[in-house]
């Protein structure tokens, strides 16, 4: 058990540490932001969600069970559905609710 001035300190610190996060890109680029930064900014989102799916898919054994077929049935209505309706939330949310029933009943 923490005492109280304990637990305040650590809110304080952590306090702190979120708002010293949150300011300082605004005080570094007060002058406007580096064309590094940009390009990173439309490059980055695309790249970690490629790695996202390798990760996700890097496991699929398709000679065993039900060979991936879930996985692949749910990553494409994930491409088809973000495709067709520009909705990330839709599209994840969907592709989710569809390999969670189908590991169920496969």
């Amino acid at each position: 058990m923490i005492s109280t001035s304990h637990a305040l300190g650590l809110i304080a610190v952590m306090t702190l540490g979120t708002m010293l996060l949150r300011f300082l890109p605004f005080v570094l680029f007060s002058k406007g932001t580096p064309k590094i930064i940009l390009y990173l900014g439309d490059v980055l989102p695309y790249a970690v969600m490629g790695m996202l799916v390798v990760y996700c898919l890097k496991g699929i054994d398709f000679l065993d069970g039900t060979h991936g077929i879930p996985e692949m049935i749910s990553v494409a209505l994930v491409a088809i559905l973000h495709k067709w309706k520009h909705s990330t939330i839709l599209s994840i949310l969907a592709g989710t609710i569809c390999y969670m029933v189908l590991i169920r009943v496969m």
